[in-house]
């Protein structure tokens, strides 16, 4: 194909989908600036380029960050589209080498790692074929696409055409993607057979006969008043049109797709090692994910250790209720007795919100700084619901008028007891992700690009090791709700050993499912989900529990070196004090910080350790 072919058909492209793209102008006009300029503003300049790119490059996730101007667009999932981003990231990176980063002041040494790093990571992802995987039971276009829709400003009728806008491109994000599940088809890279079931009804559940009853067209249920009726009248007859005419028949195909070839022809096989180049790219995504160099043999170790750990202190729980009978019975007593479940999902939602009350009147005494952003309370949609783990964060937007949202599941009351809901509750809200992603987002003094940044290791460490705060804030205070803690820290534990079990050691299915059941008191549709979700999203459990135990080791060494002089806010104030980091950088950043700690208490004149100084081991 020429060259001139190939921009023609880009353009087709670009212009079916609305897909946000940085011009081949916006690149050279960073890239020939930065050589007259020093290291400090090279490097600023490029933050802004990557930034940029991220927002335009996949407007979904600028609409939650309330970016402006790319609202009417979707990311381009054609095969043109993920090449040419792959290129401009190579471009980039080469870029962020030529930085000669010993010049850089001490408040930006961290910027430069954080971005190189992600970059190099990024570019070293591209040898496997993540792309063939765009949709899962857990994730994928019928799982975000609502999302972005109803995160969408709506506040005028310029608001409700943006929205027109954009779903009028939705049915070629569709058709793209289809095309990438059936090249992954082709070449035997699939989600496992098994863990599919549920995909034809959650793109089903999308395209119900009655548009008002769509969760694709919800905003249109919602229009405000200050919308006149006639114009809301006209702005809903365009979208049930577009609706019925195009969006519809879109969603039906890929259903009929899934239905007919995707489903039958997927790999049974549940070990990601089994994809091509499996063992490898299998520990990339445990490198990835985790932000350390441990391998899946000594995270299988790991696991083990902390699963007898933790059965030991439940073992002490279970003597202490006076509960007469072994693990395996108490457990049982636990799924099964009414006493430990509601019968309305109501009263199971205003639970949750009586916890989180209860938990923010605690808070002051453990952190200095708190978000201003606040957070709700919600169940999980039910067009989902049915397939989607126990509780789930869905981060807020002050610049776009958005607070943080706590999803908890309200699917099957019986799975669902109350001896999990303070744990979970402080996990999903606060302190946990709430209280760090929104602080990382409130964060004035760094880059727009540190505040958006997602690394699992930090911030799924952070959510379990805020599980273990509860304490200190009132809660686990009867035997059940402790033990209902422990295995939220179990959960945790068991997972270092059936992701590792299942993608690297052999295991399969079935064996997961009977350790998680044997180590746990969840119930088996919770467990069920859970070990579906290892399988879609090899290596992204295990960084809950390494990011917990890095976090406790820094803790513990923190109140060592410390001793007296040991002040939990300052601690946990220092730690969350420059958003999330790569489990390497954050060991370093808080080194820095206990030394000068350390020299302070000492009498030494202490030099505080600025948010940018990491050491560079």
């Amino acid at each position: 194909m020429s060259k001139l072919a190939k921009t023609l058909l880009l353009s087709a492209t670009l212009a079916a989908t609305g897909a946000s793209a940085m011009e081949e102008k916006a690149f050279e006009k960073v890239f020939d600036a930065l050589p007259k300029k020093g290291a400090s503003e090279q490097l600023q300049a490029l933050q802004d380029l990557r930034y940029r790119w991220v927002m335009e490059s996949f407007p979904g996730w600028a609409t939650y960050e309330g970016y402006p101007g790319v609202n009417d667009r979707w990311t381009d999932a054609s095969m043109d589209g993920i090449e040419r981003r792959r290129e401009q990231t190579r471009r980039m990176l080469a870029a962020s080498r030529h930085i000669d980063s010993e010049k850089l002041p001490e408040n930006q040494q961290l910027d430069y790692q954080l971005l190189y790093q992600d970059l190099l990571n990024e570019v070293k992802g591209f040898q496997f074929p993540d792309h063939l995987l765009p949709v899962s039971h857990m994730d994928g276009i019928q799982r975000n696409v609502p999302g972005v829709l109803n995160s969408m400003p709506k506040r005028s009728a310029a608001d409700y055409e943006t929205l027109l806008a954009r779903l009028e491109k939705l049915p070629a994000l569709v058709t793209q993607t289809r095309a990438l599940m059936q090249e992954g088809l082709e070449k035997k890279i699939t989600p496992p057979q098994i863990t599919l079931r549920d995909l034809p009804g959650q793109i089903r559940a999308l395209i119900p006969g009655d548009p008002k009853q769509s969760p694709l067209l919800k905003a249109f249920n919602e229009m405000p008043r200050s919308i006149a009726a006639g114009q809301q009248r006209r702005l809903q007859n365009r979208a049930y049109a577009l609706y019925h005419k195009e969006v519809v028949p879109a969603w039906r195909a890929l259903a009929e797709f899934v239905e007919r070839d995707y489903i039958p022809g997927a790999v049974v096989d549940t070990a990601f090692t089994s994809m091509p180049d499996g063992l490898r790219w299998y520990a990339h995504k445990v490198r990835d994910n985790t932000t350390t160099a441990l391998s899946p043999e000594e995270i299988h170790r790991i696991g083990l250790a902390e699963v007898k750990r933790i059965r030991g202190e439940m073992d002490r729980i279970i003597q202490k209720t006076g509960f007469e009978g072994d693990f395996k019975a108490f457990t049982e007593f636990l799924r099964t007795d009414p006493r430990f479940y509601y019968s309305d999902k109501e009263e199971l939602m205003r639970g949750y919100r009586d916890i989180a009350k209860r938990i923010d009147g605690e808070l002051p005494a453990l952190f200095g700084t708190l978000p201003r952003l606040p957070y709700g309370v919600k169940p999980i949609p039910g067009y989902s619901e049915k397939s989607q783990t126990t509780a789930y964060y869905q981060p807020g937007s002050a610049e776009a008028g958005r607070a943080g949202v706590f999803f908890a599941n309200t699917y099957n009351l019986p799975s669902r007891p109350k001896w999990e809901m303070e744990a979970l509750t402080v996990h999903e809200a606060m302190p946990g992700h709430h209280l760090q992603i929104a602080l990382a987002q409130e964060q004035k003094d760094i880059h727009p690009l540190r505040r958006l940044t997602f690394y699992t290791g930090f911030v799924e460490g952070w959510g379990l090791y805020s599980e273990s705060l509860g304490y200190d804030l009132g809660l686990y205070t009867d035997p059940y709700s402790e033990f209902g803690a422990l295995t939220y820290d179990m959960w945790r534990a068991v997972r270092l050993v059936v992701d590792t079990g299942m993608h690297q050691l052999g295991w399969n299915r079935e064996q997961a499912i009977e350790y998680f059941m044997d180590n746990s008191a969840k119930p088996l549709h919770d467990v069920t989900v859970e070990i579906d979700r290892y399988l879609v999203w090899p290596g992204q459990a295990l960084a809950y529990k390494l990011g917990q135990l890095k976090i406790k080791e820094l803790r513990a060494s923190a109140e060592q070196q410390l001793g007296s002089n040991f002040d939990i806010r300052a601690f946990h104030d220092q730690l969350l004090g420059a958003g999330a980091l790569p489990l390497n950088l954050l060991e370093a950043r808080m080194d820095d910080w206990m030394k000068a700690q350390s020299a302070g208490a000492a009498g030494t004149p202490a030099k505080a350790a600025p948010a940018g100084q990491v050491s560079s081991s």
